[in-house]
């Protein structure tokens, strides 16, 4: 019987950042607490740029943003953010980055989580960006993608080519 496989992957729809950016830029312009600040969100590049005259009010916009990211079904574990706004004249600013692909260091502490706390039979392999894990019994691919759901990981991981 052939082994059965899926790949563990970290991933990010970029439709859906860009359609809860521009949820998020309607609603900074809309609310009246935002009014008459320079409040604003936006793409800069391939990072998110939140402008408003207080850090107070730039951690608002943060939280705007991450609510309609929450509501398109895109972790904010895959949000790269500063922790302060940075002052640059009379405005605060707040860079937020996009994570994506696992890195060495996690992909490698995933294999480790599996390998300790997973069924024995169970293979990982690192390749790239991805980790590819292989088993002859698709009940323990099971066990494997529910104990990495369990995990308290700092990668937003989603699971694919389930074969």
């Amino acid at each position: 019987m052939a082994d059965s496989s899926f790949d563990i992957v970290s991933k990010i729809d970029r439709q859906e950042v860009d359609n809860a950016l521009n949820q998020a830029s309607k609603e900074v312009a809309q609310r009246y607490d935002f009014r008459n600040i320079g409040a604003s969100v936006a793409w800069s590049g391939e990072k998110i740029l939140m402008v408003a005259n207080s850090s107070e009010r730039v951690l608002a916009i943060l939280d705007v943003l991450e609510t309609k990211l929450i509501k398109r079904g895109i972790s904010l574990k895959s949000l790269d953010t500063d922790k302060e706004p940075k002052p640059s004249g009379k405005e605060y600013r707040l860079e937020a980055g996009l994570k994506e692909g696992i890195s060495s260091e996690d992909a490698k502490k995933i294999t480790k989580l599996i390998r300790d706390e997973g069924p024995k039979a169970v293979k990982t392999q690192i390749t790239g960006d991805e980790v590819r894990v292989t088993s002859k019994s698709r009940d323990d691919l099971q066990s494997v993608i529910a104990l990495l759901k369990g995990a308290d990981l700092d990668v937003a991981l989603q699971f694919v080519n389930y074969r």
